[in-house]
């Protein structure tokens, strides 16, 4: 896996899944549903560009079990959330998904909105390319590696099935 490099968006602390994932709009089709995530941030789903990387305070995704929650910012084009802390079923979707949710203690205090974060999951760090700094993360298992490296959930098993 290569590293992961983009512009940072920051949130603060519990950011829940009723805003990751609004109820009124979880059927709704991606165009419609896209303009009520983060509502709490007016013009993010409009300014955020694919790359983009959200480092965010403690709790990010907590709240009630909402795959959808973990699938919208993937489809925003964010490539990894970087956070005090998350919340447990937000994290184990958004490993299931191929979204990296990567822990990192001190990650809000060493990151600006728009620097540039570079992450490297094997190695467990993320990178404040703009001010040149380093943060250890809580590394991840070789098989959760091994799962975002090849998509997801689904391709692993997919794989073990052979195919099927």
């Amino acid at each position: 896996m290569e590293k992961i490099k983009g512009s940072v968006w920051k949130f603060s602390d519990n950011i829940d899944t009723d805003v990751l994932a609004p109820m009124q709009s979880m059927n709704l089709p991606w165009e419609e549903r896209k303009g009520k995530i983060l509502h709490t941030r007016p013009g993010f789903v409009n300014d955020v560009k694919e790359g983009d990387i959200i480092v965010a305070g403690k709790n990010w995704g907590c709240g009630s079990s909402r795959e959808q929650a973990a699938e919208n910012i993937k489809n925003l084009g964010i490539s990894a959330v970087v956070a005090e802390s998350f919340g447990r079923i937000f994290f184990r979707n958004a490993i299931a998904i191929a979204l990296p949710a990567v822990a990192c203690p001190g990650i809000t205090d060493a990151f600006d909105e728009g620097d540039e974060l570079e992450l490297d999951l094997k190695a467990s760090t993320v990178r404040n390319v703009t001010k040149n700094t380093t943060l250890d993360a809580i590394a991840y298992t070789k098989d959760m590696v091994a799962m975002i490296d090849k998509g997801g959930m689904l391709a692993v098993l997919q794989e073990k099935l052979g195919g099927q």
